[in-house]
């Protein structure tokens, strides 16, 4: 293998558009667990029930449920800027509001406002961050997978440290962040074009019909349901002030952070996305069990839901990377779809739960929500075919290069002899990289094969494009129209990849197999360790499986 040593470039070296779309991003993850440290403290000082306070959690996630049919087409019209401007505009208002309630119901209605607001923004969010982020894509989706991770474990240690000071003081709290947020959204992201195709509001009930984007739907409610008993109950059996609690879910946050982003896709690599999502959903049945035998044990429920977090984290990323394999529908439309349904057994979780317990005993619902885990692997069974083709016939694909590679043009004659593959994508070192393979091919007397890399990926519980298809074939395009400049004889393709940069290295090495190719030629890393983790190792696994000698070309001294 040929290689230098570049230096690591940062991906969090990005213009102010980017930073202030991610800290909103931030301050959104927060308000998954920012009020759960407060929960008791709201039911003794506002003199409500557990199942009063509970409507806190079915408020807001039974409007952002229906709030999800409509996002698509909102930012369909109006353009993604303009998007997260009315939702940060929206959670700024009721966040404050929230602050100013004396009454239990007040709170409940302004968060309803808020599941609105976070609706529209987390819909169009990852997008913008990708389409204004510099450094290539995968320093996009670091960063939006810091923002994820740091929200989601601040979050409660915020709720617990301004919930010392007083209930009031976490939603007050995010109405600042969230202010700063849109000011910074407003002047600092730059407009952005409204799509040329206007989504219906009917398209994520008419993509409903499909049975394997429905499977995987009802699958999501059940395991919902579970998750917000947990989430919105399980702090009354704990019996700590509001910092303690913080700090449970704050542990619980970073488990969720880090089984998501750097578990999960290994997990799914290995064992395959049903096998996995049945492991998991049982041991997410064992561990709510735990739970329900031994609420009167406070050091147990704290271990136990620490503990949940790793499965939670693992089962949000592969029911959406399940949903995108077997949808046979646009994934924006997909994506609303299944939001909209899932968010319903989230929205009315807790609130059975609290009537549960007021009923029977505190043991009851999350024995229910043992159960739901468990009827989520039997639900998810009737579509184990269904997911299992999917998953095979994208192996498939990956068995064969061709089917995934497909021609743009040629500029200039072969010449029979064992060509170069460059592999690039749509990040800054592209240029370099396609010059160096250009060069060792004239050396080698090797004709040149452009392999453009269009990928998808899934973040969390986003997935998202770095270009569009036709984006791509434009790019090799105008490539092959550089090198027939300079008199290099090359053909062009792009290579139509989804999952992780690592199942786009096997590709590339096995197309370069397939071609008997000298040598193939890719970017070096821009990006540090983290990056590693998150990828895929795209290039070990070209380097392992190509058969041929690997440049490895640094990128440029400005990216480093």
């Amino acid at each position: 293998m040929s290689q230098h040593s570049p230096a690591a470039a940062s991906p969090f070296r990005q213009p102010k558009a980017v930073w202030a779309v991610a800290f909103a991003c931030v301050v959104s993850f927060m308000g998954i667990g920012l009020v759960d440290p407060i929960l008791p403290a709201l039911s003794a000082q506002l003199h409500a029930s557990p199942s009063q306070v509970s409507l806190l959690f079915t408020s807001y996630l039974l409007v952002t449920a229906v709030a999800m049919l409509i996002t698509n087409m909102v930012s369909s019209r109006i353009g993604p800027k303009y998007t997260l401007i009315a939702g940060l505009a929206i959670i700024v208002v009721f966040a404050a509001l929230a602050g100013t309630s004396d009454t239990i119901g007040g709170i409940v209605g302004f968060r309803a406002g808020w599941g609105l607001g976070n609706a529209l923004f987390i819909a169009t969010s990852l997008a913008v961050i990708v389409a204004s982020a510099t450094g290539g894509f995968s320093g996009a989706i670091i960063l939006y997978e810091t923002a994820l991770g740091i929200g989601i474990a601040v979050g409660p240690l915020l709720g617990g440290t301004l919930g010392g000071i007083s209930w009031r003081g976490p939603f007050y709290g995010v109405s600042v962040l969230m202010f700063i947020a849109l000011l910074a959204t407003i002047f600092l992201v730059p407009k952005t074009t409204t799509p040329a195709v206007r989504t219906s509001i009917a398209a994520p009930l008419t993509a409903l019909r499909h049975r394997g984007l429905l499977i995987m739907s009802l699958t999501a409610v059940l395991y919902n349901w579970g998750f917000f008993t947990m989430l919105g109950y399980a702090p009354y059996p704990m019996h700590l002030n509001e910092h303690k609690l913080g700090l449970v879910f704050t542990g619980w946050g970073l488990l969720v952070a880090l089984f998501s982003v750097a578990v999960a896709p290994r997990l799914q690599r290995r064992f395959g996305t049903a096998r996995t999502l049945y492991v998991n959903l049982f041991l997410l049945g064992v561990v709510m069990t735990v739970i329900a035998a031994f609420t009167d044990s406070p050091a147990t429920v704290i271990v136990a839901v620490i503990v949940c977090g790793a499965f939670i984290g693992i089962n949000n990323t592969l029911t959406t990377q399940a949903v995108m394999t077997v949808a046979p529908v646009p994934r924006p439309v997909a994506s609303a779809s299944y939001g909209f349904v899932r968010f319903i057994g989230g929205g009315l979780a807790p609130f059975a739960a609290g009537k549960l317990a007021d009923h029977y005993n505190i043991h009851v619902p999350f024995y229910l929500g043992a159960a739901t885990f468990l009827l989520a692997i039997a639900v998810l069974a009737t579509g184990h075919r269904i997911l299992t083709d999917a998953e095979n016939a994208a192996a498939a694909e990956e068995a064969e290069p061709i089917g995934e590679i497909v021609a743009v043009g040629r500029t200039g004659p072969a010449n029979g002899n064992r060509p170069v593959v460059v592999a690039v994508d749509s990040g800054p070192n592209a240029a370099a990289v396609t010059a160096a393979a250009a060069e060792r091919a004239a050396e080698l007397h090797a004709p040149l094969e452009l392999l453009h890399v269009h990928e998808i990926a899934v973040v969390g519980e986003e997935a998202v494009d770095r270009e569009t298809y036709e984006q791509a074939r434009a790019r090799v395009q105008a490539a092959l129209d550089g090198l027939a400049a300079r008199g290099v004889a090359a053909s062009g393709h792009v290579l139509r990849s989804v999952a992780d940069h690592g199942h786009a290295g096997s590709l590339i090495a096995r197309h370069a197999k397939a071609v008997g190719a000298q040598l193939v030629a890719i970017g070096g890393p821009t990006h540090g360790g983290v990056a590693h983790l998150l990828d895929g190792s795209a290039g070990q696994r070209i380097v392992a499986e190509a058969g041929c000698e690997v440049l490895v070309v640094p990128p440029e001294p400005s990216l480093r």
